[in-house]
């Protein structure tokens, strides 16, 4: 791969990035503070592209690659990470829809999901199926035409917000094999939503519980044919496991090019910060640590895009690396701001706090570290 950009690259990647500093940044604070969802926003966003961005054309999306999608989410997350995060978890569940729905779903739901008039959420976690997401039991039993739903979902991000859930349910016996995706409507009877969850951060995120009971769909609404739900979540959360990093990473470049505002301006001892060489080594390091953790990211979404045998491994290993990376580097930012990173005006912690979850969800980063050492054995 390259990594110079081509002119239409650079063009997309400073239109993102203006959106990012003009909605995204100047509220980002006070969202978290509020707890306010800013649906209007992403729309505004969606209009640009960005509520499908690698959805095929015909349905409104915007066709582009694995590689765009990792750099425009690290832009939107430069702004805000966690309405980055909630449009990388929309992203997913256009593309499960556009990916493995037929002809007549994708033209059903596509068009609403692209332009963010309706908000898609993706439901596998439950209560007592976190990591081990094969075992849930919420369950999907056929009755004639009609599927009925039951279970509950656990941390579900847009929950309460979303027009559009991509269920998975179990359909069929124990395990993997037993698992099919259902698209089920935010109308549909039956289906309620827990308390929005108090949360460390993402707190401009609605995250609830999802409870269906005895929601009915019609059996066309299956996503991918039944006993194929499994599959689908996990070639999902390899996007979402980049897009996630990506996410990182434009927190910790904000938190970067705001240390060097810092240092800069501050002075100790006579002299700014940013004469001394402790404070010179320690924002080298974070800028090598940045462009070491963009170039896997890179290098993960074009083995995505090229179907690559080891696409997996490596989105596990980008997530995993890129993750910690960008939370590492935020941390020794709110360092060097002293006292003042640790006030919520500076805006440091509150990307600490958007990027700590970053380690845990889309399959935590001990779970990444199994699936490389997988690969790893399989191919010995």
């Amino acid at each position: 791969m390259t990594f110079t950009l081509t002119v239409e690259e650079r063009a997309i990647l400073d239109t993102v990035s203006e959106f990012a500093a003009e909605e995204f940044a100047p509220h980002a604070v006070e969202w978290d503070q509020t707890k306010h969802f800013p649906v209007d926003v992403l729309r505004k966003a969606a209009a640009m592209g960005m509520g499908a961005v690698y959805v095929r054309e015909d349905v409104g999306g915007s066709g582009l690659r694995r590689v765009d999608a990792v750099r425009i989410f690290e832009r939107l997350a430069s702004g805000c990470p966690s309405m980055a995060a909630y449009l990388s978890i929309h992203n997913m569940v256009a593309w499960m829809i556009d990916t493995y729905g037929t002809d007549e779903q994708r033209h059903q739901w596509l068009p609403d999901l692209a332009t963010m008039e309706h908000l898609g959420s993706y439901c596998l976690t439950e209560p007592g199926a976190g990591s081990d997401a094969a075992a849930l039991t919420t369950r999907a039993v056929r009755d004639g035409d009609e599927l009925v739903l039951t279970g509950v979902k656990q941390f579900i991000s847009g929950a309460g917000s979303s027009d559009v859930y991509v269920v998975m349910a179990r359909t069929g016996e124990p395990g993997p094999a037993g698992i099919t995706a259902v698209i089920v409507p935010g109308d549909a009877d039956g289906l309620s939503f827990g308390a929005n969850e108090q949360k460390m951060g993402w707190n401009a995120m609605p995250t609830r519980q999802v409870i269906l009971d005895g929601v009915r769909v019609p059996v066309a609404n299956v996503l991918g044919g039944f006993g194929n739900g499994f599959r689908i979540a996990m070639n999902g959360l390899n996007g979402g496991r980049l897009n996630i990093a990506a996410c990182s990473l434009g927190g910790a470049q904000t938190a970067l090019d705001k240390s060097l505002t810092y240092v800069a301006e501050r002075s100790a001892f006579g002299a700014p910060l940013s004469e001394r060489e402790t404070i010179q080594h320690t924002v080298a390091e974070m800028r090598i640590q940045i462009e070491a953790a963009r170039a896997f990211l890179w290098r993960a979404a074009e083995a995505l895009d090229e179907d690559a045998p080891d696409k997996i491994m490596l989105c596990a290993a980008a997530k995993r690396f890129v993750t910690e990376t960008g939370y590492q580097v935020v941390d020794t930012a709110l360092q060097l701001h002293g006292g003042y990173g640790y006030l919520t005006e500076y805006g440091i912690e509150k990307i600490l706090r958007d990027l700590r979850v970053h380690r845990i969800l889309e399959g935590t980063n001990e779970i990444m570290r199994m699936v490389v050492a997988r690969s790893m054995i399989k191919s010995a």
